[in-house]
């Protein structure tokens, strides 16, 4: 599992006085960069190997202003090509969103799905995990 801290800033709020729901998929993307490095290690887009098929966003309580938000990132499948990254946005030790992104090791030259082997998939299995109910 991958943690990253997350402190909000005042412009992440909206007129309702918590953070906009539209913050939530912008730092699941930031926290999947510790992801994004066991494909790309220094990211660079020109030899990015990924693409996003899916992604969903459980809205479950509200998160605010002035409070650290922690995001944790793990594996709840892993297929052939395709894997589905689930993220935690927790404040106070609360779950308050929960994200499933699929995504799949892709050659952008080629245009198709390239399977995840050998040394790969062995660090990927080791950040597989149950979602939380």
């Amino acid at each position: 599992m991958f943690t990253r801290i997350i402190e909000p800033a005042f412009y992440d709020t909206d007129a309702l006085g918590h953070i906009n729901n539209t913050r939530l998929p912008a730092w699941f993307e930031l926290a999947r960069n510790d992801l994004f490095k066991l494909f790309t290690p220094d990211l660079d887009t020109h030899k990015w190997r990924l693409m996003m098929a899916r992604m969903e966003v459980d809205y479950r309580a509200e998160l605010f202003y002035g409070h650290d938000i922690e995001i944790r990132t793990y594996l709840t499948r892993l297929g052939n090509s395709s894997f589905t990254v689930t993220q935690e946005a927790r404040q106070h030790g609360k779950l308050a969103n929960l994200g499933h992104t699929v995504l799949l090791q892709y050659d952008h030259q080629a245009k198709k799905a390239v399977p995840i082997e050998g040394q790969l998939r062995k660090i990927l299995e080791s950040h597989l995990q149950d979602a939380p109910e």
